[in-house]
């Protein structure tokens, strides 16, 4: 990211046109990343992600945007996509980072972990007691970045060692890119 390049984060807004196209487009770009898949998103996924998220009160998403000083225009470069649930023990809501994308060139230059902080402020505002989120073996990066900004394995005892991420898909009408 060249020294002349700013970053700005802000909450998206579902109801903005330029804040919609780049939800969906940053999050088509991450499922074509051997990391979120390598698959585009399918059309159905296209057209219908931002109001469903919008039809969804416990969503929220972030967005970066590069300022291109030249142009003086900015570029959506990173999104991070959340769903609030609910934690049984604590009794309060928690929020999942559902997904966290950065486009290649602005890897490596605080994107992720400025979109992060803000998702961590809103998860607070929301009244969570914690936030979590799954991360693949091999993205060693990112697991990096989820340490630094203080995520940590899941365990309950460590006798009973770290929790694992699993998953089970059920028969939908509609064929959706899986994620």
């Amino acid at each position: 990211m060249p020294p002349s390049l700013t970053v700005r984060v802000c909450r998206a807004d579902y109801a903005n046109p330029v804040h919609a196209e780049a939800l969906v487009s940053l999050l088509d770009a991450y499922a074509r990343d051997p990391m979120g898949g390598g698959e585009a998103l399918s059309d159905f996924a296209k057209v219908n992600l931002v109001p469903s998220l919008a039809a969804r009160p416990q969503a929220f998403s972030v967005l970066a945007f590069a300022l291109l000083a030249a142009e003086s225009i900015e570029q959506p470069v990173g999104l991070v996509n959340c769903i609030e649930g609910f934690s049984t023990f604590s009794c309060l809501p928690l929020v999942n980072v559902h997904d966290v994308a950065v486009l290649p060139g602005y890897r490596g230059h605080g994107v992720g972990e400025k979109m992060l902080v803000l998702a961590e402020t809103l998860a607070r505002e929301r009244g969570a007691c914690k936030m979590t989120l799954e991360v693949l073996q091999g993205n060693a990066s990112a697991a990096r970045l989820y340490r630094r900004v203080g995520f940590d394995n899941y365990q309950l005892d460590p006798a009973m060692g770290q929790a694992h991420f699993m998953q089970k898909w059920l028969a939908s009408t509609e064929s959706a890119n899986p994620s």
